[in-house]
């Protein structure tokens, strides 16, 4: 359905260093990497990009905006939001069904450094 999700940041090394790892748990790597730009998925998938804004004005996170990111199952999760919060992200809300969605929702939010809401999320049942 898409091509790639960016967000904004205002210490690049400190992002690049926290999506490595979080997106690490999730079994994503970084696969493009510049000076102020890295993208994580595959070339000819879809794709989540981070970078310093081309204006130079100061990033900031959007309100009610978050990138939510598929997960394999509910152990990487769980991996996905300790590596945020052991990296310098915040808990948004911890790792948990949430029914209200559907009866295997069970996704995990944090806000990463700069302020960006992302989320881990698995569809499947228990496994």
């Amino acid at each position: 359905m898409f091509s790639h999700v960016t967000v904004g940041t205002n210490d690049f090394d400190r992002a690049r260093a926290f999506y490595d790892t979080v997106l690490g748990a999730l079994g994503q790597a970084r696969f493009i990497s510049g000076d102020s730009h890295a993208a994580y998925g595959a070339a000819n998938s879809n794709q989540f990009w981070l970078l310093s804004p081309f204006d130079k004005a100061t990033a900031s996170p959007g309100n009610g905006n978050h990138v939510a990111f598929l997960a394999p199952n509910r152990a990487a999760v769980d991996a996905f939001h300790a590596a945020a919060l052991d990296n310098g992200g915040s808990d948004e809300g911890a790792p948990g069904l949430r029914p209200h969605y559907h009866a295997n929702y069970y996704g995990a939010y944090v806000r990463d450094p700069d302020g960006n809401k992302i989320q881990a999320v698995c569809h499947s049942a228990k496994g």
